[in-house]
């Protein structure tokens, strides 16, 4: 078994509207960069699944974006790259993870 990385990519279908989208235009308009004319916003997923091999990897992550990561009524998705990661990188430690420093805050 190989561990994979997906970088999945959802976005709204052409035809929904996105607020968001114009928001983000009309920001970077009033910020001078006047050249924008259209913004669109999505979401970039991640995952790191193990699989048998990469046709298996890109069959589970097709099923993950199917059932939960994309709403197929206004979304469309697509995976941007699969690729095996080195077991190194996958695995933490001996003895677990270090614990995480605390969070700073803006003053």
């Amino acid at each position: 078994m190989s561990s994979f990385t997906a970088e999945v990519v959802v976005t709204l279908r052409p035809v929904i509207n996105d607020p968001q989208g114009l928001s983000v235009r009309a920001g970077l308009r009033r910020l001078g960069f006047d050249g924008v004319t259209s913004a669109r916003v999505g979401k970039f997923v991640e995952l790191v699944v193990e699989a048998e091999d990469e046709e298996a990897a890109r069959s589970a992550v097709s099923e993950m974006c199917g059932r939960l990561l994309c709403n197929p009524v206004i979304e469309d998705w697509r995976i941007d790259s699969l690729r095996v990661l080195d077991r190194a990188l996958t695995r933490p430690p001996a003895g677990g993870l270090p614990p995480a420093a605390p969070l700073e805050t803006a003053p």
